[in-house]
């Protein structure tokens, strides 16, 4: 017998002809579905509470959840029919997804989702929960690294020359990084990276009470940074 009558046969004796769907398979698409489901929300809530970008987004926290349910119910279509499986592979090769991604921990949700669909759609309910708490563990100890300092961006406009220095000594130790200083005649603005806790903003008001400084602002910074 030949590779390509084999082929054939395979196609021919697999359930593509079938119309009946066997009690088993119905409970094993439900509950896959559902499992896809409480991994789905559990990636949610995990994005949603370790959200460290500018703005945060609904819609594609709610994606994610959208995403490991469909991605479950394609492996589990692909799973059972080699026919099915070559035309999922040729409809999803001309897609084309044109949403930019604007944050880098973005792109691990996604494919958090994705793998998970994936595994869960394949029966693999204990690779999916191992992989998920690696996930979450690796999130987790970034995260607590993260909240050691956050990084403010600094902004303060004074009149003369005199304040610049006090501005510098009021500082004391904390660390901070110079960015810019721009002078228009006696006006001057002076811009700081400073790394702090966001409940020791204490500073703020020693530097707003020196003599000849106008405003103070400070925003806070989410870009990647050295040091």
């Amino acid at each position: 017998m030949s590779v390509q009558d084999m082929i054939k046969k395979s196609i021919l004796e697999s359930d593509m002809y079938n119309q009946a769907i066997s009690m088993t398979t119905i409970i094993t698409i439900a509950v896959n579905m559902f499992v896809a489901l409480l991994m789905g929300i559990l990636i949610y809530i995990i994005y949603k509470k370790f959200f460290n970008g500018v703005v945060y987004s609904k819609n594609y926290a709610v994606t994610l959840v959208g995403m490991t349910i469909l991605t479950c119910m394609v492996t589990l279509a692909i799973s059972t029919n080699i026919v099915i499986s070559l035309g999922m592979v040729g409809a999803l090769s001309i897609v084309r997804y044109r949403t930019a991604i604007k944050e880098p921990m973005d792109l691990l949700y996604m494919f958090w989702a994705i793998t998970t669909g994936i595994t869960i759609g394949a029966s693999m309910y204990i690779l999916a929960v191992i992989g998920a708490l690696f996930v979450f563990f690796m999130i987790l100890c970034f995260q607590r690294n993260n909240n050691k300092s956050t990084v403010f961006i600094m902004i303060v406009h004074y009149t003369g020359y005199e304040a610049g220095d006090m501005i510098l000594k009021t500082m004391g130790k904390m660390k901070y990084i110079f960015k810019s200083k721009t002078m228009r005649n006696y006006d001057t603005e002076l811009t700081l990276q400073v790394h702090c806790k966001q409940d020791n903003l204490v500073f703020l008001e020693r530097i707003r009470a020196i003599n000849q400084v106008n405003d103070v602002t400070i925003v806070q910074y989410n870009g990647e940074y050295n040091g």
